[in-house]
């Protein structure tokens, strides 16, 4: 593999990483490529999972409903993924709740209906990947800046960081992808999925960013590129492949 290739992942991982990697890289002249569990060609790209909807407003501030600013930047990243020709699916194109359509699962809980919903869809297509966007809060206004969750896979934790690292760019922050152990959505989708918290609207300068047009532009082109990025890095891995 092109030593080039190796290097522009290395700059997306924690320094920790980067450490090790150029120690083998420089020492043991062993060539590094991590195993990744390249998915299968698919017809989708992009499953965009607006959060929250309906009778779930998410967190508020005032009369604002994190729905709503989901459901915007959400239709303004996939106008922007499908300007870059890519096939997207949006969840949730509308006020309304996801847990409305499922009429297949037997629970008493909206709130589980709600996301079985979303983690069927994403298992029936088998997407390159899923984005779920959501916005933060928190008691402490001071708080703010973006953050993405990822599951406990290796490609997962790519797209989360590339991710992370963009919108670090946008929000002038150094915040690090974490692992979302807790979350249904990242425990049981099979496809490369994470969570972007997109910003506190509890925090003025966020929630500035969060509600005017200018901003949300600004967040769907940092969130764009961090996906275009790690699809780049896919196609790498899956040509190497093809060549083996």
């Amino acid at each position: 593999m092109n030593i080039w290739i190796v290097h522009s992942w290395i700059k997306k991982i924690h320094w920790v990483r980067v450490a090790v990697l150029c120690l083998l890289l420089t020492h043991l002249c062993i060539p590094i490529r991590p195993a990744l569990a390249v998915p299968l060609a698919t017809d989708t790209d992009v499953i965009i999972d607006v959060g929250h909807g309906g009778i779930d407003g998410g967190t508020t501030f005032g009369t604002l409903y994190e729905k709503d600013i989901n459901l915007i930047i959400a239709n303004k990243l996939y106008k922007e993924l499908t300007r870059q020709g890519l096939a997207v699916i949006v969840d949730r194109t509308g006020d309304h709740a996801l847990s409305d359509h499922n009429q297949w699962l037997k629970n008493p809980s909206r709130h589980r209906r709600d996301l079985a919903q979303r983690k069927q869809l994403a298992n029936e297509l088998h997407p390159k990947l899923m984005v779920s966007l959501h916005v933060n809060w928190s008691k402490r206004p001071i708080h703010r800046g973006p953050l993405v969750m990822h599951q406990n896979t290796e490609l997962s934790v790519f797209l989360a960081e590339m991710i992370q690292n963009s919108m670090n760019r946008l929000f002038n922050t150094r915040k690090l992808a974490i692992h979302g152990k807790p979350f249904y959505l990242l425990n049981h989708t099979t496809c490369p999925t994470v969570i972007v918290e997109m910003g506190y609207i509890s925090n003025i300068e966020d929630r500035n960013r969060l509600t005017t047009t200018k901003g949300q532009d600004a967040i769907t082109k940092s969130i764009s590129e961090g996906i275009m990025e790690f699809l780049a890095m896919l196609e790498t891995y899956q040509k190497a492949d093809e060549a083996n």
